[in-house]
């Protein structure tokens, strides 16, 4: 079900009831990029440990932003049956205020979304706003000094003319006559409002569906008017209106319900850069607070990774072939969760639509309950109970918990909830050039790059650093360049390669050479009585 800025405040009381309710929750985004190239060597590499890639990654987070957040609420009704409300909520930054979002697009990115069917027309016109505490904190402060200001250049248009009709209208107005201002949506519809009792003492207005009434009125009745409990302009429902999404983020905190996703990393640091506060330059800080946020995290990338090794499963490349390959596993298995989507959320069921966030979510949801009960069988040696209870899988991915997938590095997956396992690779090579000038990094990339795929750093003059996150290919290309006749290549050691340790000795030999010259020219000291 597709969620916009239109539906969005009137579905929200539906939405809370179903997330506290629910067994656990899936979601997925879309972004308008994914990796930025500024600055440069800002893009992942196997060399990079969790907290630079974290910094990394800090760094595109902030620039991009979220366009569509897909939101899959598994209700476990009876016995093992679960039922699914899958929602696509368009996103937008809030403009209500002072505060004038900046983000990037990526090319790339838009091209990929617009070729699997993305409505950028949704996100620009329909995105439901949100807005992370410190944003709120200024708005709120703003709002409490009265210091106004419009920040949207269509905003403004809006409210130009609005000002120029109310200005015209109320000069031959009579006490208690009304006029109706028409065409306002969403935020404009507080900002008409405040600018308006702000530049006219003698005016009121009041919401009528997508349109605002504006009424004449005496200084004392307008006094009254603004001590009502019943007006619409109160600080508290501002704040409501231009948090938007994130009131429903903060449901699903308070929730503590298990929040599954798929390579969840960059989902994670939008949900914590978006709604909860700026990203933190301390990747541990970052940590501590998505543990808080949210205590039970299931990558269903980790759990299917470990899945795979141990069954004999097809090789798959995305979410969809994953689930495909879990549906084909044991279909008539009556032990198996029976996966229903709900009557009002039944577009998935009869269409596929990969990478729209709602349809992954689902997709990641459904890959985690088939996950679990496969481990389920394996610890059981298939002696499942009917109808095996969520808290019965949970038992089983407990190794899982918390430990978010980390594409191409030195640790398999991130600890939410403790210390990161040691960084493991695979031994480091490196490659000699000779008779070959003016070689950089881009080169020695291409070259291997046929064969196998390194990821490649300058060492010193001549000498380059090959790292690969698979063994096989480290063997390969000690074998087949054994014999190249501009290319020497060995395994690293750092008392033999490291510029630095290079230095030190020879430091050291001139050091010890000075010493040893110093004690044969002068002789041995005499002793003098």
């Amino acid at each position: 079900m597709e969620v916009g800025a239109a539906d969005f405040q009137r579905a929200l009381p539906r939405l809370r009831g179903r997330v506290r309710r629910a067994a656990f929750l899936a979601i997925d985004m879309e972004f308008t990029g994914l990796h930025s190239t500024f600055p440069q060597n800002s893009q992942p590499s196997l060399f990079d440990s969790p907290a630079e890639r974290y910094l990394k990654a800090r760094q595109s987070v902030q620039r991009f932003t979220v366009t569509q957040l897909g939101l899959a609420i598994f209700s476990n009704e009876n016995s093992n049956k679960y039922v699914v409300h899958s929602y696509n909520f368009f996103l937008f930054p809030s403009t209500l205020g002072v505060t004038d979002v900046e983000f990037t697009l990526s090319a790339s990115s838009i091209q990929f979304l617009s070729h699997y069917g993305f409505d950028y027309n949704k996100f620009l016109k329909d995105g439901i706003p949100y807005m992370n505490e410190v944003q709120e904190k200024i708005l709120s402060q703003h709002l409490l000094e009265g210091s106004w200001k419009v920040s949207s250049a269509l905003d403004r248009d809006v409210l130009k003319k609005a000002i120029d009709e109310v200005t015209c209208w109320i000069g031959a107005a009579e006490e208690e006559e009304t006029m109706i201002l028409q065409d306002l949506s969403g935020s404009q519809m507080f900002e008409v409002q405040l600018v308006l009792r702000q530049a006219l003492p003698n005016v009121w207005t009041q919401p009528l569906g997508d349109k605002v009434m504006v009424k004449k009125v005496s200084p004392w009745h307008r006094q009254l008017l603004e001590n009502s409990p019943d007006d619409c302009c109160q600080k508290e429902l501002i704040l409501l209106s231009a948090r938007g999404f994130t009131n429903l983020f903060q449901t699903l905190v308070t929730a503590k319900k298990p929040l599954v996703g798929h390579n969840m990393l960059m989902d994670l640091m939008h949900l914590h850069d978006k709604f909860y506060k700026p990203l933190p330059e301390s990747y541990e800080e970052f940590k501590r607070n998505i543990h808080n946020l949210f205590p039970v995290l299931i990558d269903t990338k980790t759990v299917t990774k470990s899945i795979w090794k141990k069954c004999q499963f097809p090789p798959v490349s995305n979410l969809l072939e994953v689930y495909a390959a879990l549906c084909s596993k044991d279909p008539k298995d009556p032990t198996c969760p029976v996966i229903a989507l709900a009557s009002d959320c039944s577009k998935y069921a009869e269409k596929k639509s990969p990478h729209e966030a709602g349809y992954d979510a689902f997709l990641c949801g459904s890959v985690l309950l088939k996950s679990a009960h496969l481990l389920l069988c394996r610890f059981t040696d298939d002696a499942v109970e009917a109808d095996p209870s969520f808290s019965q899988y949970l038992t089983v991915l407990a190794e899982y918990l918390n430990k978010v997938n980390f594409i191409r590095g030195g640790v398999s997956s991130i600890n939410f909830s403790g210390e990161d396992a040691p960084c493991r690779h695979p031994p480091l090579l490196v490659v000699h050039v000779r008779g070959w000038p003016g070689l950089n990094e881009r080169q020695i990339y291409q070259e291997f790059k046929a064969l196998c795929r390194f990821d490649v750093r300058w060492l010193s003059k001549n000498q380059f650093i090959l790292l690969s996150n698979k063994f096989k290919h480290v063997r390969l290309v000690l074998r087949d360049y054994k014999h190249h006749p501009h290319l020497r290549i060995s395994v690293y050691r750092h008392w033999r390669h490291s510029p630095r340790v290079n230095c030190l000795l020879q430091v050291s030999s001139i050091v010890a050479l000075w010493s040893l010259l110093a004690f044969v020219l002068g002789g041995a000291p005499c002793c003098s009585f």
